[in-house]
């Protein structure tokens, strides 16, 4: 009886260069692991390990802005509508009830920065603004640090629009990894941005973080598997870092009357211990920056009580005197924007 006959599928026979570039490949390919946000990785590729994956750990590095003369294009121009001086037309505001003063200014930030270098922590500074950024001692706003690198915001009002070149220009310089910007119609500013831990962020949804930022910001924290809480304030709320500031392991100051529901209801449902902000005191009350667990920078002068409730807490207290900048429409924690954290 005959065999039958064995069918095999048709090899052509590897080119001397495809065998060449497959021994290339075996010996020289793709390696994907560890991933990009490896310290170790990082440390080889990006001189360090870049970004943050809570808002307590302790503080390595942070972008900040000394004032400067692009202050100059405030004028004397009263719009008592707004409680400060404008002008629509070229889209710059002051919400000081006085004129900046820019040597105050400038004393009460080296004072933040001095602070900062004495508790470790490496400063890098934008030196050159964007042309007319009057509000570009605010870094918070124009970039967000997650695991492994940064996310440049993009800001909502005109005056402010602008401040992102100069801050990736310093990101560049610096050598800290870019993972991704807002674009399109996009917006979102920093301050509405907060890192509960490595896999919980929340967001206001505002006028300077609108759907469009909003989603574009979400994408990217899913994919370094983050989940987003997306928080709809009230009225013409800008931030949300007068109503929410993480100081501790799962303990945050808040302004109960300025969070939703469902928000507090999360906290607290979670366990964490909340610090309510006393009513006798502004929101520039929680305007803080944590540089350890425990170990927060805040304004000498505008947290009496919450001052007393964080040290009954056991929060330690760093002070220092930032009112000069805070009458433009900002405190210690929108003059600073997080590079990296120690992760917990």
């Amino acid at each position: 009886m005959n065999k039958p006959t064995k069918v095999t599928a048709h090899t052509p026979a590897m080119s001397e260069h495809e065998y060449k570039e497959a021994k290339f490949f075996q010996t020289f390919g793709s390696v994907p692991t560890p991933g990009f946000d490896d310290p170790e990785e990082q440390t080889r590729v990006w001189g360090q390990p870049w970004g943050c994956t809570s808002d307590i750990g302790q503080l390595r590095t942070v972008l900040m802005h000394r004032p400067g003369a692009e202050l100059g294009v405030v004028k004397d121009m009263p719009m008592p509508e707004i409680g400060g001086f404008g002008d629509p037309q070229e889209g710059w505001y002051w919400m000081g009830k006085t004129l900046p003063d820019l040597a105050a200014m400038q004393a009460a930030h080296d004072s933040l920065t001095a602070t900062l270098r004495a508790e470790g922590v490496d400063v890098v500074l934008v030196d050159k603004p964007a042309d007319g950024a009057m509000k570009q001692i605010f870094t918070r706003d124009s970039v967000i640090s997650v695991r492994g690198g940064a996310i440049v915001t993009r800001l909502a009002r005109k005056v402010r629009r602008g401040e992102e070149i100069a801050v990736t220009r310093a990101l560049a310089n610096a050598g800290c990894p870019i993972l991704g910007t807002v674009h399109g119609e996009g917006v979102f500013e920093g301050g509405g941005f907060a890192l509960i831990d490595d896999k919980t962020a929340v967001c206001g949804v505002t006028v300077a973080c609108n759907e469009e930022g909003v989603r574009q910001v979400e994408s990217i924290l899913n994919g370094l598997g983050i989940d987003l809480i997306k928080l709809p304030m009230p009225g013409y709320r800008i931030h949300i870092d007068g109503s929410f500031m993480m100081v501790d392991r799962e303990t945050a100051i808040v302004n109960i009357n300025e969070l939703p529901y469902f928000f507090l209801d999360y906290l607290k449902k979670r366990g964490m211990r909340l610090i309510e902000l006393p009513p006798e005191d502004n929101a520039f009350s929680l305007n803080c920056l944590a540089v350890k667990p425990g170990r927060v920078i805040m304004h000498d002068t505008r947290t009496p009580r919450l001052a007393d409730l964080m040290d009954k807490a056991g929060i330690e207290i760093v002070t220092i005197d930032y009112e000069a900048v805070e009458l433009g429409g900002g405190g210690i924690h929108c003059s600073t924007s997080p590079l990296a954290r120690d992760a917990l």
